[in-house]
C-alpha cells in the first residue's frame, strides 16, 4: 500500500514541520545565556597574558574593536616555545562560577585558520599550569563553535576528570603549544 499525499496534505505537513522546528529552535536559543559580547568596557573584564610571566618570549596584544556591526576582541601575536614558553592568551574571571546545569560553551569567532584552545580554570586548579582544555579551529570567516564541558581535558592527573560548572573561575582563549603567528577575533561567548 502506498501513501499518497495530496497537495493540501503536503501543505499541512510543511506548516506543521516548520512550526515544530521554530518551536525547537526557540527552545534551544532560550537555554543560551550570554557570557560576553565585548560591549561596555570589555577591557575591564579581559586581560592579556603571555608566557613572559614565567620566562618565555612569546609576545602579542589584545584589542577591542567594532566593525561589521559587531564588537569583538582581537588577539594577535607570536607564540614561541623557546625558553620553556609557548602561549599567549586573553582571560576573563568568572566570579560566582556558572549555573550548575551548564553543559557547554558556544563561541562566535574568526581567525587565521589555525588551531586555538579554550582553557578553563576552576577552584581546583591551584597551580598556574593547571587548566581544562578544548581545541578548535578559528576559520577565516565568522563561524560558531560549540564545546561541551565534558569534552574538556584536564592538564594533569591531579585534576578531577570533569568540570563542575559552579567552580569555574576563569575562561581563556589561548594560542598554545607550538611556534606560530596568532590572530583570532571573538565576538560572542555564551553558555548553555
Amino acid at each position: 500500500m502506498t501513501l499518497r499525499m495530496t497537495p493540501k496534505l503536503k501543505k499541512c505537513a510543511k506548516i506543521y514541520l516548520t512550526s515544530l522546528l521554530l518551536i525547537l529552535s526557540k527552545s534551544v536559543m532560550a537555554e543560551q545565556k550570554l557570557l560576553d559580547d565585548f560591549k561596555n568596557n570589555p577591557a575591564d573584564r579581559w586581560k592579556f597574558i603571555a608566557d613572559t610571566v614565567m620566562g618565555g618570549i612569546s609576545s602579542g596584544r589584545l584589542s577591542f574593536s567594532h566593525n561589521e556591526n559587531a564588537n569583538f576582541a582581537r588577539m594577535i601575536g607570536k607564540v614561541s616555545t623557546e625558553n620553556n614558553g609557548g602561549f599567549i592568551q586573553f582571560r576573563r574571571s568568572i566570579i560566582d562560577g556558572l549555573p550548575a546545569d551548564t553543559r557547554g560553551l558556544k563561541l562566535s569567532l574568526r581567525g587565521n585558520g589555525q588551531k586555538y584552545f579554550v582553557h578553563i580554570r576552576t577552584k581546583g586548579t591551584f597551580l598556574p599550569w593547571q587548566y581544562y582544555q578544548h581545541s578548535f579551529i578559528a576559520n577565516v570567516d565568522w563561524s560558531e563553535t560549540t564545546m561541551l564541558l565534558n569534552e574538556f581535558r584536564p592538564s594533569g592527573v591531579l585534576l578531577r576528570k570533569n568540570i563542575d560548572p559552579k567552580s569555574i573561575k576563569s575562561i581563556g582563549i589561548v594560542a598554545f603549544g607550538r611556534d606560530h603567528e596568532a590572530e583570532i577575533d571573538v565576538r560572542k561567548i555564551s553558555f548553555f
